[in-house]
């Protein structure tokens, strides 16, 4: 195994909190379904997961918001799930494990992805 590629990205809560305030709709386009509703501590984790995990892929030409989702794994830990075109470009690099790591405190969120071969 070998790790192709790597992303972190850092959600400030409070601008967060006022784009979703500004943009109601912004939940609708970023989250799936079983992600709305959340805290807004943890909807900023899993942005910032989302955006680390496009950084880590690198070229992601037609990924949508919701080919990617973060769910709790069966450890209770993190996962990410990807579909539709997320998960071609995973397929087509080589991807077999995508890890996760999420953390919010002072104000900010912040995700951690390492995508492995």
């Amino acid at each position: 195994m070998a790790i192709v590629g790597v992303g972190v990205d850092v959600v400030d809560l409070a601008r967060f909190e006022r784009a979703l305030d500004r943009t109601p709709r912004l939940v609708d386009r970023l989250f799936t379904d079983d992600e709305q509703g959340l805290p807004l501590r943890s909807l900023a984790s899993r942005f910032a997961a989302k955006e680390a995990l496009l950084k880590a892929l690198g070229e992601t030409s037609g990924a949508r918001w919701l080919d990617m989702r973060v769910v709790s794994g069966p450890d209770g830990n993190p996962d990410l799930v990807v579909s539709g075109r997320v998960a071609e470009i995973v397929a087509e690099r080589g991807i077999g494990s995508l890890h996760v790591s999420l953390s919010h405190d002072a104000g900010v969120a912040i995700a951690f992805v390492v995508a492995e071969s």
